[in-house]
């Protein structure tokens, strides 16, 4: 009898390792049947907090608990064999102080079996990042827009459109990369400053409206499905599920209502 070789799963070091080598492929997903689907291609599954907008109909991410990341983080892991996880730490689960984020990623690691977390953040989150890196939490950081400010920043904006404002989003990508972050998102981020970014911090960069330059990719999984209404500008959409939903469902009510569904088939033969 031959022994079943185990997947091995892809861990933070991997990725942190992929520094200008491979480009690193990643998406969004929320649930174990998306995640299934997507493993095979990806490197890493992020597990966003973007799931309060595209999976619960919010306006935006500040109203995602800890306890709904933690439920998706659970369904993900249970999809994704061979992909790292990352999870979202949501608004108000880490900006207090660094032993609350650490209490609060360690129940994400411990209650999903996921493999790293992410927050949002540049150099006021670098202390807290070095603070979780040194309590073994792998650490992804997130700088450019970052959704969970989106009142301070007064919407959802490019960042670094001026040169003037270069100065401290890199500060920013320096503080976190020194910290001990594995990787940083750069989100909304004029192309000429991603570029610079990655090309000066050790550490790979994941874009998401960023430069082809990064080291990586990432896109909100819905978004480039055609499952969502209204996507970013720069999102490409691969494909239509949302229209080929739509045509199965209304063929669906069609026959319904035409009484053409074969409903005996589908039906259980009560004497068994």
């Amino acid at each position: 009898m031959s022994a079943q070789t185990k997947t091995r799963r892809l861990t933070a070091p991997d990725i942190a390792a992929r520094k200008g080598g491979d480009p690193i492929v990643s998406l969004t997903s929320y649930h174990a049947h998306t995640a299934a689907i997507a493993d095979p291609f990806v490197d890493f599954l992020l597990v966003g907090d973007s799931l309060g907008m595209v999976m619960h109909g919010m306006e935006n991410t500040l109203g995602v608990t800890l306890d709904l990341m933690i439920v998706h983080g659970r369904a993900v892991m249970r999809g994704a064999r061979r992909a790292l996880v990352v999870v979202d730490m949501p608004f108000g689960s880490y900006e207090e102080s660094p032993s609350q984020a650490f209490a609060n990623a360690a129940r994400v690691l411990k209650e999903t079996g996921c493999g790293a977390v992410k927050l949002e953040g540049g150099r006021r989150m670098g202390e807290t990042i070095r603070y979780l890196v040194e309590r073994g939490i792998p650490v992804m950081a997130h700088i450019g827009l970052t959704p969970q400010s989106v009142n301070v920043m007064g919407g959802f904006k490019t960042q670094g459109r001026s040169k003037d404002q270069w100065r401290a989003i890199e500060d920013d990508a320096l503080t976190v990369a020194e910290a001990g972050a594995f990787a940083v998102v750069l989100e909304a981020m004029a192309e000429p400053l991603a570029a610079r970014i990655t090309g000066t911090i050790a550490v790979p960069t994941i874009g998401i409206g960023a430069s082809v330059n990064c080291d990586g990719q990432i896109l909100v999984m819905e978004d480039m499905l055609g499952l969502s209404p209204r996507v970013p500008r720069f999102v490409k959409r691969f494909g239509d599920v949302g229209g080929a939903i739509e045509q199965a469902i209304e063929a669906y009510a069609r026959e319904v209502r035409e009484r053409a569904f074969p409903a005996a088939s589908h039906t259980y033969d009560m004497k068994e």
